[in-house]
């Protein structure tokens, strides 16, 4: 079997985990690409081209963060965004530096960082609210209540609607949606974690605990930086690969499992008749996430929005997932065991239909 295309040329939406009636695109534009801060990016006119093509296409989930282009990209949306702020979800960051005058007491996850980023956030995006408040990656001290609470604030105060952890481990994304549930305030609504077929280690704990928990989760890099286009198989080599974030996006073809997945990815996309991007995105929303696309040119937007006519066969989901499936870790090499499920079950592990999510 091949990989049928849909014939709805539009984004369809996906209700946003189980703790919002929000409705969102399927795909998520990024926009850490709008601004030239980083000697790189799509400036004024171009990233109005892949915002109005994509809001064309029925995309309406915007992600951006007070790091990305030295604030340019919220600048750029806030601009962008005039006469039509309501027709998007705009997600924004904190946690990270702005620019290098950004101290120590507005970076990390404190409420005092929390406080002065979505401030400074609201007035570059020139908007009265924030969608969806992320929290950008965890800074390993700033104890949960106190991040649970901070966005609480920030939601009765009217700054932001909904919160999201962002490159956080699986345990404290749990301890802090148990907070915010036993406190009544705002719940998790969602996680945004690196995913695709060169980075699964995001399956074992992260996934599996926000469906239990019902919390909608983003995937950022499902083309693992650029190596799962195949362009750099092509001999076309970019620089820029290695700029943003000092290359800590990019997945190198490094070892010989990273060889096979892309050379599995090049065949089931040349037998699909589309790109080897399309077959990396669109794998990653078959999983469940909503794949962020960052485009830096309106070409590139256009390639990223054509996964999402991409249905993948069960054969062919079952060959990515072989060539790029992670050896078991503890304490899965036990629950996963089948000689431990049928002592847990009395023999009858097969026999017992289990739930459709993972239960908490």
């Amino acid at each position: 079997m091949i990989a049928q295309l849909r014939r709805n040329d539009t984004l369809r939406y996906k209700i946003f985990g189980r703790h919002t009636g929000l409705r969102v695109s399927e795909l998520v534009l990024g926009t850490a690409n709008f601004g030239m801060a980083w000697g790189h990016g799509a400036g004024p006119e171009e990233a109005r081209r892949i915002l109005d093509t994509y809001a064309d296409q029925g995309g309406n989930f915007l992600d951006s963060s007070n790091g990305y282009q030295g604030g340019e990209s919220e600048e750029f949306l806030g601009e962008l965004l005039e006469g039509r702020r309501d027709d998007f979800v705009v997600s924004t960051k904190y946690a990270v530096q702005t620019d290098p005058s950004s101290g120590v007491l507005v970076t990390g996850n404190s409420r005092q960082a929390m406080v002065a980023s979505v401030e400074a956030s609201l007035r570059r995006l020139k908007t009265d609210r924030i969608d969806l408040y992320w929290n950008h990656v965890s800074d390993g001290v700033t104890p949960l209540e106190e991040i649970v609470r901070g966005f609480d604030d920030l939601v009765r105060a009217g700054k932001i609607l909904y919160a999201g952890l962002s490159n956080f481990p699986a345990w404290r994304v749990a301890r802090a949606a148990t907070i915010a549930e036993l406190r009544g305030a705002v719940p998790i609504a969602g996680i945004q974690v690196e995913h695709s077929l060169v980075q699964r280690a995001t399956e074992q704990d992260l996934i599996p605990t926000s469906q239990a928990l019902g919390i909608g989760v983003v995937a950022y890099s499902p083309l693992g930086g650029g190596v799962l286009t195949g362009k750099y198989r092509a001999g076309k080599s970019d620089s820029r690969r290695d700029e943003a974030w000092a290359g800590a996006g990019f997945q190198p073809e490094n070892s010989p499992q990273r060889t096979a997945i892309i050379d599995t990815l090049l065949a089931v996309a040349k037998e699909a008749g589309v790109t080897p991007g399309e077959i990396a995105i669109a794998w990653v929303a078959k999983k469940g996430s909503l794949p962020i696309i960052g485009p830096r040119t309106l070409e590139q937007l256009k390639s990223n929005l054509a996964a999402a006519k991409v249905s993948l066969s069960p054969e062919q989901m079952e060959r990515l997932d072989a060539v790029s499936a992670l050896p078991l870790a503890y304490p899965y090499t036990v629950l996963d065991d089948p000689r431990i499920k049928g002592l847990i079950t009395g023999g009858k592990d097969d026999q017992i239909d289990p739930p459709p999510y993972p239960v908490a």
